[in-house]
Parts: structure tokens; sequence; C-alpha cells
């Protein structure tokens, strides 16, 4: 069942209720109170009828009952007031009855305390009201009944009830169109978040719902605008993983295909063919050669697989150590190159993961390396911070174009590809070394000028400082 239905079927049957139940308690009330009326009227001629009979008993003898007899036949005769009908009994003898003589018969029990006693008889549709009461005269009791016609206080009832029975059908079926309109209305916003809920399962993330209310059903249409926006974002964040993920892959694949190929053409000319000593050393040399890069791109890449566990153990460690120990390791190398590589480093501990940060350390020195030609200088510093430490690489080479700035950290992409194949990079020192920044909840940033040099810096907060 719809919603706008159970909301239609429960305002009718709420105003069924309280219009039936209040229209009863008012006709019930107002029928007791008619009844009171005349209850209280017929008690009024009831008594006058007793003040007559007592009159005619004090002036007359009661050795017989003929003066009771002339007298109520006599009011009855006048009508004097409004009584269907008149019965004077004493023990089991009737002394006097009206002709219409519809009386109950069933024992009153009426005490010396009680004065009247009524009960309500109905007779072919009729309703009258008996009212008893008895008096004494000498040692005799006498019981004196009247029939009273109240038929007008349920003939008012039943005109009420039929009046109140139409108006109460009018209402329902008025309140049940109002009711259902009411329901289509309030439930219009719902049929607008249903519809665009349909649309976003098909695949549509960009619809959103207009629902402009101040209330719940408002503030639901923008948490559901709030959920899509997150969905379509998510989405899209999932599309750019997956092309990225594609795309590492391939160029995965294509790295490791260019020095198998090379590896295995030069071991099948040894292995097919009789050559020079000359061309026996040049062909182990490009084997031997594709073969270190082969290896260090496995390693690149196992570094990069190993770095996003985050399950590395933190120690206290010195960063102008690893740095002091990455630049002895490196100065060999690059003097051959005629650059010179310095460092600058602030003492202090701080917690970090000394391993990864020496990698760190050498990747981002090496992409430094890289962007020299024909010589040049790297500056090395490392600053103490409050809970962690910056290290920072400076050169004066080439410099990084501006489009390529917010690309660089992506796994195998090269600011230029020619350049770096033949310098046997791959693509994966950085995404290695923002993995390692980030596992020390720290930030990598890049400052570069096109012609003059780049600057890379990053911010490690492994813990809290150590003495």
């Amino acid at each position: 069942m719809r919603f706008g239905s159970k909301i239609t079927i429960c305002i009718t049957l709420l105003l069924a209720l309280v219009f039936g139940l209040g229209g009863s308690v008012l006709i019930s009330s107002a029928f007791d109170q008619a009844v009171e009326r005349e209850r209280t009227n017929a008690m009024s001629s009831h008594q006058l009828v007793l003040y007559a009979l007592n009159s005619v008993s004090a002036s007359s003898s009661v050795s017989n009952y003929e003066h009771f007899k002339s007298a109520l036949s006599q009011l009855d005769s006048q009508n004097y007031h409004t009584w269907k009908s008149l019965r004077l009994t004493s023990g089991d003898e009737i002394i006097y009855r009206s002709d219409f003589s519809y009386f109950s018969n069933e024992p009153m029990n009426i005490s010396d305390e009680d004065v009247w006693v009524s009960v309500i008889l109905e007779y072919n549709g009729m309703y009258f009201m008996q009212i008893t009461s008895q008096f004494s005269v000498n040692d005799d009791v006498f019981y004196l009944d009247g029939l009273y016609d109240i038929q007008s206080a349920f003939a008012a009832r039943s005109e009420q009830q039929r009046v109140y029975g139409s108006l109460f059908a009018a209402v329902i079926i008025f309140g049940g169109f109002l009711s259902f309109f009411l329901a289509r209305w309030l439930t219009r916003p719902l049929r607008k978040l249903s519809y665009m809920t349909r649309k976003v399962a098909g695949g549509d993330l960009s619809c959103r719902a207009e629902v402009a209310t101040n209330d719940e059903i408002g503030h639901l249409s923008e948490d559901f605008n709030y959920m899509t926006a997150k969905l379509e974002e998510n989405m899209e964040e999932l599309k750019d993983s997956m092309r990225r993920q594609e795309e590492f892959m391939g160029n995965f694949a294509h790295e490791l295909k260019t020095p198998m190929t090379s590896i295995i053409g030069y071991a099948d000319l040894l292995r097919s063919q009789e050559l020079t000593p000359r061309d026996r050393r040049e062909s182990a040399n490009y084997i031997f050669n594709e073969g270190r890069r082969l290896e260090s791109l496995s390693l690149k890449f196992l570094e990069l697989l190993v770095s996003k566990q985050r399950n590395f153990t933190f120690e206290a460690a010195s960063p102008a150590q690893i740095i002091k120990g990455v630049v002895s390791l490196l100065r060999p190398v690059v003097l051959r190159q005629n650059i010179t590589i310095t460092c600058k480093c602030e003492e202090g501990k701080c917690m970090l993961e000394p391993d990864l940060v020496k990698s760190l350390v050498l990747n981002l020195t090496d992409n430094a390396r890289k962007a020299l030609e024909g010589g040049g200088a790297i500056l090395i510093e490392s600053i103490m911070l409050p809970g962690g430490c910056m290290i920072r690489v400076t050169d004066n080479g080439r410099g990084i174009p501006q489009e390529d700035l917010s690309k660089i950290k992506e796994a195998f992409y090269r600011v230029d590809k020619s350049r770096d194949r033949a310098q046997g990079g791959a693509g994966l020192g950085l995404p290695l070394c923002q993995e390692i920044v980030e596992l020390h909840n720290g930030k990598l940033y890049f400052e570069s000028v096109l012609g003059k040099g780049t600057r890379v810096t990053a911010e490690l907060y492994g813990g809290d400082a150590a003495e």
C-alpha cells in the first residue's frame, strides 16, 4: 500500500472516530437532558395528582375508595396535566385504572424513604415514563402509578441521529477527498525523491532532488543530494583510479617488455652465432645493462607495493645521519657527472622509519641528478620541526613545466620520457616518495622554475620528537 493511501486512510479513520465519538456524546447528552426534563415535568404532574388524592382522603371517609375513583376519573377526563394513564392500587386490589393501561407489573420495592420511582417503557414504538409513588391513609398503603408520554424526547433523538448520520456521511466523504489531496500534496516530495532514486539506480548520478521545504522531507532531500554528489565524486575517483591502474599495468608491462626484448635478442645472438670478441662484449654489456635496469624496476615496484602495507615500526632516528649516509653513497657517482652535492642538516631526532626515509632521500636526489645536464649542484637540507622534520632537495637543473607538476607523482609518469628512459628511469621514484611521506603523516611539495631548477620539500611527522 502506498504511503499516500495510508495517510488518507489514517486521516479518514481519525476523522470518523473523532466526529463519531463527539456526535454520539452530544446526542446522548442532549437526549439525557431531554429525558430529565420530561421526568421533572412528569413528577410535577404526578405530585399534583398525589396532592389531590391526599386532599380528597382528608375530607372524606375511607370506608370505600369511591372518592379516589371519582377524583381520578375527573382528573382523567379533564386531562389536567400531560399523563397518558393513571392507576391506583392497594395491595393486589386495583382501585382505579385509565382506559389506556400499560403499566409495568414488576415490583418496585418502594421503601418508606422512597417517594418516586420512574421507569421507561416502550409500547408499539411509543415511549412512556412510569412514575410510582406511595402514600398512606390511616393504616392503608396506596400506590399511585402515572404513565407519561416522553415520545418527544425519543423523536428528537431519532431526528438528531438522522441528521447526524447524513452529516457524518458528508463529513467522511468530504474528509476522505480532502485527506486524499492532502496526502498527495504531502507525498509529492517523496515521489520526487523516489523518481530521483530510480534515476540514480539507473546510473545517472548527476540528478538532484529539487525539494525546497523547510521540514524533514526537505532535510532528507538535502541529504539525498549530498549523497548523490558524494557518489558521483567517488565514482569519478574510482573511474580515475581504474584508469590510472590500467595505465600503471600497461606502463609496467611495457617497461618489463623493453629490457626483456633486448636481453632475449642479444642472448639469442650469442647462442646462435659466432661473434667476434668485441661483439660478444657489446652483447654481454647490453644484456648486463638491461638486466640491471630490469632489477632496478622490480625493486622500485616492490618498494612501492611494500610501502602501501603501512605496518612499519617507527624509531627515534636522526634525519641528518640518514642524509649524510646518502650523500657519502652518491658523491662518487655524481662527481663523475661533474655534479656537486652538499648537505646542510640540523641535528636532532624524531620518530621515523629509517630505511624508507633513506629511499626517500635517494629517490629525490636521483631525480635531481637526472635534471642536471652537463653538471650542476644539489643541496640537501634537513630542518627539525615540532613532532617531526623537513627534508628539502634543491637542484639548479632544467626545471619542470607547470602543467606537469600535478602529474609527476603518478606512477610511470615522466616529464621527458626519452631522456628518463635513457637514464634508466621507470617513473616509480616520486610515487614511492609520496607513499613514504604519507606513511609519515606528512606532505610533499614541489617548486620549480623552468630552466632554473626544482625544489622538493618533504614534511615527515612520524611521532613526537625525541631528545
